[in-house]
């Protein structure tokens, strides 16, 4: 049986999550204490079969009861029980501005201000995000995303290999929280100097001709690409779900999105599940 268990701070998208989760096969259940999950885990077991995919939104909107849930946790790990726990993440003032537009009390706030609340929770949740299989930061995805990225990590047909999902991105619009590598490609020769090229992006052949055959890149690559092979492998072996790999440039638009799209492309080849985005590509 695959069970998830959803978590994550307030207005981060878990409910958009479930129902992505629901579209691809899982049943769902939300908002349940974590002192259940064990039980409900069982329950899910005597089903002949029946259920073969589950899922549980869990969360402070429990309030104390969601006090137990690295006990819980740990009694399924105990009964040798898999599950993986996914995490929706976003930046403050995302998540301050999707509850004052939706006017939902924060669960955390106790009469002091939304940001408070926010923060409070986040701290909170900290070691819940650090033993995460999975951690998605929904700060810049529609719903459309948001469910795509969802189907991308739980269609993967073998639940014991690592998917590594490949991002670029633009400094000036701030590193990715859920990545677990980044490479800063600023160094290297900037298409956005030449005028024929600088609307374009890092997906067009010109654009990726200029930043892919030059020495600079070349070397880059010669260092990169080794390192990658001794890396994954021990990531692996550690029993890592995901790894995101974040590739960065000032703007996004150009080094960064031909470099990760390399980089999604070698992997592919040496049999890594590998995906690409690109978060800051549109921008201008």
């Amino acid at each position: 049986m695959e069970f998830v268990v959803v978590t994550g701070l307030s207005g981060a998208g878990k409910t958009q999550a479930m129902h992505s989760l629901e579209d691809i096969g899982f049943f769902c259940v939300d908002n349940l204490p974590p002192a259940l999950i064990p039980v409900f885990y069982d329950l899910c077991e005597k089903s002949e079969g029946t259920i073969v995919r589950v899922a549980v939104v869990t969360d402070t909107r429990g309030g104390e009861l969601f006090k137990s849930f690295f006990s819980a946790m740990e009694s399924l790990k105990t009964e040798g029980k898999p599950y993986q726990i996914l995490f929706l993440d976003a930046s403050d003032q995302v998540l301050v501005r999707r509850f004052k537009e939706t006017r939902r009390r924060h669960p955390l706030d106790l009469g002091g201000s939304l940001e408070q609340a926010v923060h409070l929770e986040r701290e909170m949740l900290r070691p819940m995000k650090e033993s995460s299989n999975f951690v998605v930061d929904t700060s810049g995805f529609s719903s459309a995303q948001l469910k795509g990225r969802i189907a991308e990590l739980f269609l993967i047909a073998s639940s014991d290999s690592l998917a590594v999902q490949c991002i670029s991105f633009g400094f000036k619009y701030g590193i990715p929280m859920e990545a677990d590598l980044v490479f800063d490609v600023r160094c290297l020769p900037n298409p956005f100097y030449d005028k024929t090229l600088r609307a374009k992006t890092g997906l067009d052949p010109d654009v990726q001709s200029y930043v892919m055959n030059n020495d600079e890149t070349q070397g880059f690559i010669a260092h990169l690409t080794p390192m990658l092979d001794y890396l994954f492998p021990l990531y692996k072996k550690e029993g890592k779900s995901q790894l995101v790999v974040a590739i960065g440039c000032t703007g996004g638009r150009h080094r960064s999105v031909a470099l990760a799209q390399f980089i999604c492309d070698y992997l592919g080849e040496q049999g890594v599940k590998a995906s690409v985005s690109h978060r800051d590509m549109g921008k201008l």
